[in-house]
């Protein structure tokens, strides 16, 4: 017999080739599984995205709480951005994500996710009207002004139940407490979210001035306090006034006088001047002894202030002797009061 034992050569060949198979096999399913994980991380490491500013406007609404995720979502919705990854991507790489603030914007559609981000942290791009309501406006002066900015119809706002907007247990009504600032209005906002609002506005300001307890300092109730700085804002030309016009007012309560203010008589005709001397009006502070029953106007902080830390002095009269110089003059002698009365006269052409 020749040649070695049965089976010692013959698998050689077979056994080579198999061994290739098997390698190229491992190859193939290692490329496999990378053209796999990269279709799965694509979405993640390489987000679709466009390219440029994009073109047709678009508006878009993000809600108060939303997240960046959130965001983005909203965003490759209304077809601004290509994917919400790519987004998300960028607001994360650039620290920005903590930045995104709720409210209407105006964007594009088909814009990068990096110009999408730009353009949402960019004010002008948010769709807002800002109204600003000044100081010593009454109730229905700020509603008129109200509707004139922020586009709201006037019978919306003059129709909004005062117990929906949050007034203090001590209010009598909304004058004195449509606090005067400068307020953003929503698309969507509506009358009663406006005013609410204006409302809330005054709750902080009264709560950072200690309104309650400084008010019983002054021996008032809170309403009166807010009344007192209605009158101040009314009748004060310059801010140096404010805590002499409050201290002449507590020194006539003091002392039992009446207050003989034209501004609460002209409140209550309705009136920015006093057509006539005398009233049956509550308001009528030359005929009735103390407080009118409520505030006359919207008071600012200032005058809030003053209400409650008034000027020290024995002034029982003041009088602006030139209104056109913002000139007010304090005195505690009555002749005094009546030869500033007739400066004012000359000063205003009516002697």
């Amino acid at each position: 017999m020749t040649g070695g034992p049965v089976g010692s050569t013959l698998p050689t060949l077979p056994a080579r080739r198999r061994s290739k198979a098997l390698a190229l096999g491992l190859t193939a399913s290692v490329l496999a599984l990378g053209v796999g994980g990269y279709a799965v991380l694509k979405p993640y490491v390489d987000p679709e995205d466009f390219e440029g500013g994009g073109g047709e406007a678009v508006t878009v609404r993000i809600a108060p709480g939303a997240t960046a995720a959130d965001v983005a979502s909203t965003l490759a919705g209304a077809g601004v951005v290509a994917s919400a990854r790519s987004f998300v991507n960028v607001a994360e790489r650039r620290s920005m994500a903590s930045r995104l603030r709720p409210g209407h914007y105006r964007l594009r559609r088909g814009m990068a996710a990096a110009a999408a981000l730009d353009l949402l942290l960019a004010p002008g791009s948010r769709v807002v009207r800002r109204v600003t309501v000044p100081e010593g406006l009454r109730v229905a002066e700020t509603l008129r002004r109200v509707a004139a900015q922020s586009g709201l119809p006037l019978d919306e706002l003059r129709g909004v139940d005062p117990a929906l907007v949050g007034l203090p247990a001590y209010a009598a009504g909304l004058e004195g407490f449509l606090f005067p600032a400068t307020y953003e209005v929503e698309p969507e906002a509506r009358g009663v979210d406006v005013l609410a609002s204006m409302v809330e506005r005054f709750g902080v300001t009264a709560r950072q001035l200690r309104l309650r307890q400084r008010a019983a300092r002054v021996h008032l109730t809170p309403l009166e306090a807010v009344t007192v700085a209605s009158i101040v804002q009314v009748e004060a030309c310059a801010e140096p006034d404010y805590p002499k016009i409050a201290r002449v007012i507590y020194n006539r309560l003091r002392r039992g006088l009446p207050l003989r203010l034209d501004s609460t008589l002209a409140y209550a005709q309705d009136g920015r001047a006093v057509n006539v001397t005398r009233s049956d009006s509550p308001y009528d502070t030359f005929a009735r002894k103390g407080l009118p029953p409520g505030p006359i106007a919207n008071p600012g902080e200032r005058a809030l202030m003053a209400a409650l830390y008034p000027a020290k002095g024995d002034w029982r009269w003041f009088v602006t002797t030139d209104p056109v110089h913002r000139i007010t003059k304090f005195t505690n002698k009555e002749s005094e009061f009546v030869r500033y009365r007739k400066e004012l006269n000359e000063n205003l052409g009516t002697n």
